[in-house]
């Protein structure tokens, strides 16, 4: 049953430690700064060095989920409807933290959520238009 949980809830509840732990202090401008804050620098052919804080990690693991949830989004077996509603519920969690809670209003989140969002109507589309197939081919036999 484990395969009907999103992917996707990783990085929400790394985001949700990072932030609700006090690492920032609490603010916007604190989770914001915590989140930027560089872990290590890579040095670059041209000279420059690129700093990878918390966030982009975070948003790195992000986009290699959001790549298995497409995956599993073609699945057609009964459990991909629990895991469409349970997206579904994570994109509600996130736009609600989004919106309402101190912290979460950043850029780093904000990607985050419309990476849930993409989930979710990649799954509907994916199962509408499946379903629809499987109308058309039983229509004509």
């Amino acid at each position: 049953m484990l395969i009907a949980l999103p992917l996707l809830v990783i990085p929400v509840i790394l985001y949700n430690i990072v932030v609700l732990s006090g690492l920032g202090g609490g603010g916007v401008a604190a989770a914001d700064d915590a989140l930027r804050q560089a872990m290590f620098s890579i040095p670059m052919a041209s000279g420059a060095s690129w700093n990878v804080g918390v966030g982009d990690l975070i948003l790195f693991l992000s986009l290699i989920l959001l790549f298995f949830e497409l995956l599993k989004s073609t699945s057609s077996q009964k459990v991909a409807i629990v895991n469409h509603a349970l997206s579904m519920i994570l994109f509600v969690i996130c736009l609600v933290e989004f919106l309402l809670v101190r912290g979460f209003a950043t850029s780093t989140f904000f990607l985050i959520v419309t990476m849930v969002m993409l989930d979710v109507l990649a799954g509907f589309i994916v199962t509408i238009i499946s379903a629809r197939k499987d109308l058309d081919f039983g229509a004509g036999a």
